[in-house]
């Protein structure tokens, strides 16, 4: 599968918007897009997933590695993959807490893993000659980073056509292709909240202000430019293998709805391959379903607080949690297994209250990066002394009880004290840290609720058929 990079000369350029404008362009030729999005992002994906009709894919070397990314690069499918770089195109690198293991988590050195050319995203909104000047900078600034990577050409964001657009053209040297501009349009703008852009349910461009920004697009070249990568075909045999149906699928149900909305596409996969899957939406008054494990994934449980106090979800689950049942909350979904949400607003409201925490939404974020913990003792998705890699951005702060359980000590990030993550009682185990599948956690996950699924049907009690 061939595929092309846009990144940003910086955070705030209109890297989703151009992305997007990028994927309907050659949309309209016939061929069929796979958007992806380097780095952790939940929310830049469900804008792509909003116009490609497709789920995005998730490109990180840090929640991955090298191997995983390119395994999961090269299970998506199409005619092209356009990957959305995050921050600028140098900007991240992670190192853990003791000065080791340093990553570079770069839009550019995802594009050097998966040998992808990049498309650079300038805002154009003031410039014409200082646009390529930015760019000759960017594709020469490769060497100096150590970074064998292709800045191929220019994409100009909220340019004018015109004599604008032909200044920015012209002065780009011959070996840096213009691919076209996105035009200053305030339908293109996408709103923002706290956590960032709003999802692409909530606020997708409509399909006019889209194929306005298609239209500045120079197809052709992007087709020319897009290249795949020599390492695709033989990882590509594995990243399609699925391991052989069970005749004894565990039951997951995993909560989807608007306060549940953070889940990589990669996991859903997983989770699918390997389970029987059933949805519910808390938030919408469903009870939860009969079942052998529970995954509540992160998203917005703050603007959703008082609806899903009344949940008979939420007394189900705490019902279930005390006969074992096996239940996972990252993030949002560790707020909501806490004892309370309190708002912004100063509202307070009652959560399941399996996890001895009182959660308090802040103003700012309280904490945005990459994370390493280290398993304390056996848990749902790490063994005991293994590291797990994930990622944490939440608004919240937790005050757990002086007796809470830890799951994790903190190698990297914040987690819930600063040096503890994953509160965990009975078998419920609450994060901030998001993870990947990659990283083995799910799997291990899904070992444990087929266990305790086995468990019941052999009659030692715990599962959903005793209940």
């Amino acid at each position: 599968m061939n595929g092309v990079v846009i990144a940003g000369v910086a955070s705030g350029v209109g890297k989703t918007v151009a992305t997007l404008a990028v994927c309907r362009a050659l949309q309209r030729t016939g061929r069929i897009v796979q958007p992806a999005k380097a780095g952790p992002d939940f929310i830049d994906p469900s804008h792509h997933e909003a116009a490609t009709w497709r789920a995005s894919r998730t490109l990180d070397p840090w929640l991955e590695g090298e191997a995983g990314m390119r395994r999961n690069y090269a299970r998506g499918s199409g005619d092209v993959c356009v990957v959305e770089g995050m921050m600028g195109l140098y900007d991240g690198s992670t190192t853990s807490r003791a000065g080791v293991d340093e990553v570079d988590t770069s839009t550019a050195k995802v594009a050097e893993l998966l040998d992808l050319p990049v498309a650079l995203v300038v805002d154009a909104s003031a410039g014409m000659e200082s646009v390529a000047a930015t760019a000759l900078g960017f594709r020469e600034y490769a060497a100096r980073a150590g970074l064998d990577i292709d800045v191929a050409g220019v994409l100009a964001s909220r340019a004018h056509e015109g004599r604008h657009e032909t200044g920015i053209r012209e002065a780009l040297p011959d070996d840096l292709t213009y691919f076209g501009r996105i035009p200053p349009r305030e339908d293109l703008e996408i709103p923002e909240r706290h956590l960032g852009l709003e999802m692409g349910d909530e606020s997708p461009l409509s399909a006019e202000a889209l194929d306005a920004a298609a239209e500045g697009i120079r197809v052709e070249e992007f087709v020319e430019v897009a290249s795949g990568p020599e390492w695709f075909a033989a990882v590509e045999d594995d990243a399609t293998s699925h391991p052989d149906e069970a005749d004894d699928l565990p039951t997951i149900a995993v909560a989807s709805d608007d306060a549940f909305r953070f889940v990589y596409a990669a996991t859903r996969e997983r989770l699918d391959e390997r389970a029987e899957i059933v949805t519910f939406a808390p938030t919408a008054g469903d009870d939860l379903p009969d079942c052998d494990g529970v995954y509540l994934p992160g998203g917005y449980p703050e603007l959703h607080a008082a609806a899903l106090s009344e949940s008979p979800a939420l007394a189900t689950l705490a019902d279930r949690a005390a006969d074992g049942l096996p239940i996972l909350g990252e993030c949002g979904g560790l707020m909501t297994l806490t004892e309370s949400l309190t708002t912004t607003d100063g509202d307070t409201y009652e959560m399941a209250g399996i996890l001895p925490a009182d959660v308090t939404m802040r103003n700012r974020y309280q904490a945005l990066d990459h994370v390493e913990l280290r398993g304390r003792d056996e848990t749902l998705t790490c063994p005991e002394g293994r590291t797990l890699r994930g990622h944490e951005f939440h608004y919240s702060e937790a005050d757990p009880a002086t007796d809470a359980r830890f799951a994790f000590d903190v190698v990297r990030g914040k987690g819930i004290d600063g040096e503890h993550d994953g509160l965990t009682e009975y078998r419920t185990l609450g994060t901030y840290a998001h993870v990947h599948p990659e990283s083995g956690a799910f799997d291990r996950f899904v070992d444990e609720v087929a266990a305790f699924a086995d468990a019941g049907r052999n009659g030692h009690g715990g599962s959903r058929a005793h209940h």
